[in-house]
């Protein structure tokens, strides 16, 4: 074949890669002492060790020792005693060794890639041109962060001791992810990397030695579930960061329930790929190809659901089956190779029983022609169409090369079908209308959205999803709130309070009481409670002060529909969702001598006292509502052809349990950060002075707050708190309560992975930090990240 035929056919011949360095570094390694702990290599306590093997061969790669508790505790021990100094370290001192780091890695970066195509399966490309320059990007972008950690973030230093837990798709790239910022913020680390890819991060351990990593701030252990379970539940671990599935995410929710430990959970994923009738469908199919079938579909946000508009779907698909036959599947140490091996026989498995699966339900799977490698562990590329919105293969996260196809007719149907899915990591919408474009993106339920694009990634700019996608961010600068907390205030431990059911003997005396129980605040109006139930309230002396609904689940149920149906609230702008805060402020301003007058009486609390709560919780729905229309996202430039638009959205539906301490003010502290982010509020007041809040009925009712942005639900503060945290049309959930139903909300919460946070059984001081607006304006949003590009 001459030049010429050779140029139409575009045929190539085999280009590999050379893997002499790496199988030299292979064979001049003792694998059996591969723990990295306290600045020193390790055989395992038990001498146990692990094979990693080659999944484009199936051949043995290396031995490596395989930790147990004894050597998790080793490992704790060293990022302890390591950690006092470490934290004290001058921002300057820990961005010249993070950025030691970066430039040691791009010395090595062939040896790096070459290994992690090896290890992983993933084309040489890939490794070579995306995963390893974006792991140098994230070290040497986040030395500038801990260079200026103390203008950025004030008041805050490093959480702790971070307990780190990767998967085996983006070896090196999630490593530096998560121990980027740790280091940054002065945290010390202990990380275990997948036990079907450690080769990388033995490399990376080796890389820590020569750049002055001090002793003990990174300790990396092998293993596998033992291993992962020792970190999650140790007790000396601070923060736990966990890439994986949302099933093991669930279990690690459950297991750190009610530890106190920082949680952040990048999770599963079953992202849109959506193309409207006036894309250019040429430019849409290859970053369809980027979508699904970048690193054989083993991505957490592979665009493996098409959504393509009825007008052009024919079309689309049939450019989409001609470039599927052009896909090279092969050796991933060809630099030809487009998609290589699956990373072990045990996901080829996998993802031939779900396709399989997948067509029991009626989906029609299209392989295009071609032959699979006799070893390793290939499957060729599937498109799957006619699929059932509630298909497995629509619903599932396959993690292989599997595309499910539907379509749909309209703008409103795109967004609906893109958002039936319990997970929320991103999306991508390709269309030559900008405006289509971006008003599309807000409405999806995704913590990414690409527009024109997919699989844009940057260390300036946060990743992480919604619902069972999980919680937190990489990346970015809300990536380094993650490690950061604030110094820990004095407070005391809450005590249980059990509040009495039914109604109590009035004092002698007592015969002109009027009744006037308050009933509960659902839908803007005052219900009675389903089961017509009310319970006493007692003053500080324990004198029967009155009686209020006893809420229900179902009474809760109802709550959360109303404040579902409230759309309008999330919809209105900052401006207008200020007005209503400041009225509101207004008109609790006109009683405030009847409220303070309540609390005094209620409580005990002094005059003086219980007149500056009032005073206090003006003030803070004052500011509040300043902060509505300030408390904005922001614009990322990547070093691409790109602008990231980070855009603060709201939580959704968030659950309020206030305490005791402080009724109004601890109600009013949660209640207007979440109202002024736009998210609407199911509240469960103090259940021993509950009267405080249902005198604010009124209040709410004078204040043009709509329907349903606002409910209340009195009751007993375990049980109504239960049933928040199992809701699954709850998205958010703040509870200060004692440390038995912080941790019971935290384990109820594992259903749809909600956003918890607790006072973990302490008091909060509203007037401090902790309780100040700014965290809580943090947990009242969702940061969408937008990648908007531009240029031809």
């Amino acid at each position: 074949m001459n030049i010429l035929e050779r140029y139409h056919a575009m045929e190539y011949g085999p280009a590999p890669e050379a893997r002499n360095e790496a199988d030299a570094w292979l064979t001049s390694r003792d694998f059996s002492a591969s723990l990295f702990i306290g600045g020193q290599w390790k055989k395992a306590a038990s001498g146990k060790t692990f094979d990693t093997a080659e999944p484009a061969t199936s051949k043995h790669l290396a031995s490596l020792a395989e930790a147990g508790h004894d050597d998790i505790d080793a490992a704790v021990a060293a990022a302890r005693k390591a950690l006092p100094k470490w934290q004290a370290a001058s921002g300057y001192e820990r961005a010249r060794v993070l950025y030691a780091i970066g430039r040691a890695m791009q010395r090595h970066a062939r040896l790096f890639a070459v290994l992690e195509s090896l290890d992983n399966g993933k084309p040489i490309r890939e490794s070579r041109d995306i995963d390893v320059p974006l792991a140098v990007r994230h070290f040497i972008h986040h030395a500038g962060w801990a260079q200026s950690l103390g203008k950025e973030f004030p008041g805050h230093a490093a959480v702790g001791v971070a307990g780190q837990i990767i998967p085996w798709n983006f070896p090196l790239l999630m490593l530096a992810w998560k121990i980027a910022p740790a280091l940054a913020a002065g945290c010390t680390v202990v990380l275990k990397p997948a036990e079907f890819t450690p080769l990388t991060a033995v490399l990376f351990a080796e890389i820590c030695e020569k750049a002055g990593v001090p002793k003990g701030v990174v300790n990396i252990v092998h293993g596998g579930p033992e291993a992962g379970a020792a970190i999650v539940n140790h007790p000396d671990i601070d923060k736990i960061a966990f890439t994986g599935s949302s099933e093991v995410g669930k279990i690690i929710r459950k297991a750190t329930a009610g530890s106190g430990k920082k949680l952040s959970l990048e999770l599963g994923g079953k992202s849109a790929f959506i193309v409207f009738e006036d894309a250019d469908l040429d430019s849409a199919v290859e970053g369809l190809v980027d979508g699904i079938w970048f690193n054989q579909g083993q991505v957490c946000c592979a665009g493996s659901r098409l959504l393509v508009q009825e007008g052009v779907a024919d079309a689309f698909l049939a450019k989409v089956r001609t470039r599927m036959e052009k896909l090279r599947l092969g050796d991933p140490l060809d630099k030809n190779t487009d998609i290589g091996p699956l990373v072990d026989r045990t996901q080829l498995e996998r993802v031939r029983g779900l396709v399989a699966e997948g067509e029991k339900q009626g989906a029609q799977c299209w392989q295009p022609a071609g032959e699979v490698p006799a070893t390793g562990w290939y499957h060729l590329p599937v498109l799957a169409t006619n699929v059932a919105p509630a298909n497995i293969l629509a619903q599932e996260e396959v993690f292989g090369p599997v595309l499910a196809t539907m379509t749909f007719r309209n703008t409103e149907e795109a967004i609906e079908l893109a958002n039936n899915t319990r997970y929320g990591l991103a999306a991508s919408v390709w269309s030559e209308n900008v405006n289509l474009a971006l008003h599309v993106a807000p409405q999806l339920k995704a913590g990414v959205v690409w527009i024109n694009g997919t699989n844009m990634f940057d260390a300036a700019c946060g990743f992480g999803g919604y619902r069972e996608s999980g919680f937190g961010r990489e990346g970015g600068r809300e990536g380094m709130v993650e490690y950061l907390a604030l110094p820990k205030a004095k407070s005391q431990q809450i005590k249980a309070y059990e509040a009495p059911g039914g109604t109590s003997e009035r004092s002698d005396g007592d015969g002109s009481f009027i009744d006037r129980t308050p009933k509960l605040f659902i839908g803007g109006k005052q219900t009675r409670p389903d089961g017509n139930y009310s319970m006493a309230v007692h003053d500080a002396k324990g004198r029967h002060a009155g009686e209020v609904g006893l809420g229900s689940r179902k009474d809760i149920r109802d709550a959360v529909s109303a404040a579902r149906a409230a759309k309008g609230w999330a919809g209105a702008t900052a401006y207008n969702r200020a007005q209503v805060l400041y009225f509101l402020a207004e008109n609790l301003t006109i009683r405030a001598d009847e409220f303070a007058a309540r609390i005094a009486s209620l409580t005990g609390a002094s005059a003086k006292a219980a007149r500056a709560e009032v005073d206090a919780s003006i003030e803070r729905l004052f500011e509040a509502a300043g902060m509505a229309d300030k408390f904005e996202g922001t614009v990322h430039n990547p070093p691409a052809r790109a602008v990231t638009l980070a855009l603060n959205e709201p939580v959704g539906v968030v659950g309020i349990v206030a305490p005791d301490e402080q009724p109004l003010l601890g109600l009013v502290a949660m209640l207007a950060p979440a109202l002024a982010m736009g998210n609407s509020v199911v509240a469960v007041p103090s259940a021993r002075w509950p009267l405080i809040a249902t005198d604010l009925y009124q209040v709410l009712e004078t204040s043009d707050i709509p329907p349903g942005a606002v409910n209340i639900v009195t009751g007993r503060t375990g049980e109504l708190a239960g049933v928040l945290a199992k809701h699954d049309d709850v998205d958010g959930l703040w509870l200060v309560a004692d440390a038995a139903i912080c941790k019971a909300a935290e384990l109820e919460s594992t259903c749809n992975l909600k956003r918890v946070w607790t006072s973990n059984g302490q008091t909060v001081d509203w007037n401090g930090e902790a309780g100040s607006l700014k965290p809580f304006l943090r947990r009242a949003v969702e940061v969408k990240n937008v990648w908007v590009p531009y240029g031809d």
